[in-house]
């Protein structure tokens, strides 16, 4: 058994504070401050880990993680900011929620980015795409064309309803086709099940921003 990612005596407080905020925001109390607590332990977690000397994994698997991590931080940003709020009692915060659709686009170019450098992901891709290296390549210049969207700050609640439509299809596909990430390419189980459970975060914000972006 390896040591897990986090020293222990952090990790347990890691978790502590991701529970509470995940239980404030879930009931609505000071959703902003905790969405904002939430990114910031996101932040330091992933630092934690980074610097903590544990983390071995291939640079292929290291973009899928920090990229989506960026993502989810982006994600908590946009739900700081006061979008997708029913009842929003102060205005929104413009620079939180572009500063998260910058982390959103982000992590768009980073898969953009795996689709032509990654091995496991593009036959990852290619083993469910019709089209074969056409449609990868297709695939390719939408995923740029939304990152630039985001990154932009124009068109982007089109581009989050284009991408709200893709990620679920890539959830289920890609993301758990665990045959292939676990027995194949040998990642953690626990791991991979984090990478749908993010995406799943990531797709949540991309909801907001397509209803209330």
């Amino acid at each position: 058994r390896r040591k897990p990612d986090i020293p222990v005596p952090y990790l347990y407080v890691d978790m502590g504070v991701a529970v509470l905020c995940a239980s404030f925001m879930s009931f609505g109390v000071k959703r902003r401050w905790f969405a904002l607590g939430a990114a910031l332990q996101l932040a330091v977690a992933t630092y934690a880990a980074h610097v903590g000397g544990h983390v071995h994994y291939g640079d292929w698997l290291k973009v899928r993680m920090y990229s989506r991590t960026i993502a989810i931080i982006g994600g908590f940003l946009i739900l700081a900011s006061g979008a997708g709020e029913l009842y929003r009692q102060k205005p929104r915060s413009r620079s939180l929620q572009s500063t998260g659709q910058v982390f959103l686009g982000i992590y768009l170019i980073c898969q953009a980015y795996s689709l032509q450098h990654s091995t496991e992901d593009r036959l990852a891709y290619l083993d469910h795409l019709l089209g074969g290296e056409l449609a990868l390549q297709l695939l390719f210049l939408l995923y740029g064309l939304l990152a630039l969207a985001f990154l932009s700050g124009y068109y982007v609640r089109t581009a989050a309803q284009v991408l709200a439509v893709l990620l679920p299809l890539a959830i289920l596909l890609i993301d758990g086709n665990l045959g292939y990430w676990h027995a194949l390419r040998r990642v953690e189980f626990w791991n991979q099940m984090k990478l749908i459970g993010q995406n799943v975060g990531i797709f949540g914000a991309v909801v907001i921003l397509a209803t209330d972006g």
